[in-house]
């Protein structure tokens, strides 16, 4: 069993929350460590928003119940009543992904009533402070994410598996079911570098005055690119799934042809990858496939040229027009595949001591 990043941190912020509960000998303990396990964040940025928010509705929270407690008193009517009232004030201010802690603050004032009602609702709010600025601590100290390798891993990962399918579907090698599935696998993980990317970008702007802003934003143009050109393959390796069956009907010679054009797609688009982490040298990548870029121009004359004689046989020629948006699919990729080529050479000509990606050994979750 592999034990993650934000794993091990929770465990040190439950622990430091307790820690420091037990030094400031405050009573019940238990509760910091409740706050920090809600509190832990898997950004430095959303840490500091979180630790914002999280005051915010603890306030409310403990006032609530002082409030509540005092004039109602401590029957459980009386605590989900004001658990109501909470969650009706997060969601109205917009910050509902912080009710599970205001309700435990809650909870905490309001489940044991007594003569220093007040002096106990206030110990009780701040061992949950104790917890929530742990997380924060744990989150801005210990093992701080480096989103640049989790990405470039992740892009790394997920397009050498869609490039895997283009590949296999191209010599009519894959079997249709699986490959449905492993289509939305595929789609689903994409969506989650989507999410990584808003992460990386968050931490971008977390260090506004920094000197190489400029350079983080060219990255982030970089990354963003990265992520829609593996979505244009996706999209082609889709297309090529559903038209498997019209495929099959075109003439043996388009299909030796559109596997060529394929294949020379799908090796650029390996090359590029191991260029932008300077595993080929600068320019390396066009020399390699001189002879075989692909030419927007003559891709659509083979098309219409093929069509041609295929109507000329006196066959179907149907089939020809469920290809369009195959044809299309692949155009864009290439354009997507040229633009991030083109990205790539310029990050890398230009101001180079500053663009210098931070890649390294993977790191576990």
């Amino acid at each position: 069993m592999k034990l993650g990043a934000r794993i091990v941190k929770t465990g040190i912020a439950i622990t430091l929350a307790l820690f420091v509960a037990q030094w400031l000998d405050v009573p019940t303990p238990f509760f910091a460590g409740i706050a920090a396990i809600f509190a832990i964040q898997p950004s430095i940025y959303k840490s500091y928003q979180s630790i914002i928010e999280h005051v915010q509705a603890n306030l409310i929270g403990a006032f609530l119940a002082i409030i509540f407690g005092l004039i109602f008193g401590h029957d459980p009517f009386i605590i989900g009543l004001t658990a109501i009232f909470v969650i009706g004030i997060n969601l109205k201010l917009k910050i509902e992904n912080t009710i599970p802690l205001a309700l435990v603050t809650v909870i905490a004032i309001m489940e044991s009533p007594g003569e220093n009602f007040l002096e106990f609702s206030l110990i009780r709010f701040s061992t949950v402070m104790i917890g929530i600025l742990c997380a924060f601590l744990v989150n801005l100290i210990f093992l701080p994410p480096k989103y640049e390798t989790r990405l470039y891993y992740k892009v790394k990962e997920t397009t050498e598996d869609i490039l895997k399918w283009i590949r296999i579907s191209m010599r009519h090698a894959s079997e249709h079911n699986l490959l449905k599935t492993d289509i939305e696998m595929l789609r689903q993980r994409l969506s989650k570098l989507e999410q990584l990317f808003l992460l990386y970008k968050e931490e971008r702007t977390y260090f506004p005055t920094s000197k190489s802003a400029s350079s983080k934003a060219r990255k982030l143009v970089i990354f963003r690119q990265l992520i829609l050109t593996s979505n244009r393959a996706l999209h082609t390796l889709k297309t090529l799934h559903r038209l498997e069956n019209e495929l099959h009907h075109m003439p043996s010679e388009y299909q030796h042809y559109l596997k060529a054009e394929l294949d020379h797609l799908v090796n650029l688009h390996e090359q590029i990858l191991l260029k932008f982490v300077g595993k080929i040298k600068l320019h390396n990548t066009s020399e390699m496939y001189e002879e075989e870029l692909f030419n927007k121009q003559q891709f659509i004359d083979e098309f219409m040229l093929h069509k041609e004689e295929y109507q000329v046989c006196e066959v179907k020629c149907d089939v020809w027009y469920h290809l369009f948006p195959l044809v299309s699919k692949i155009i864009d990729y290439n354009d997507q595949l040229v633009h991030l080529n083109k990205l790539i050479d310029s990050f890398q000509n230009y101001h180079k001591s500053e663009n210098e990606f931070e890649i390294g050994q993977r790191e576990e979750e």
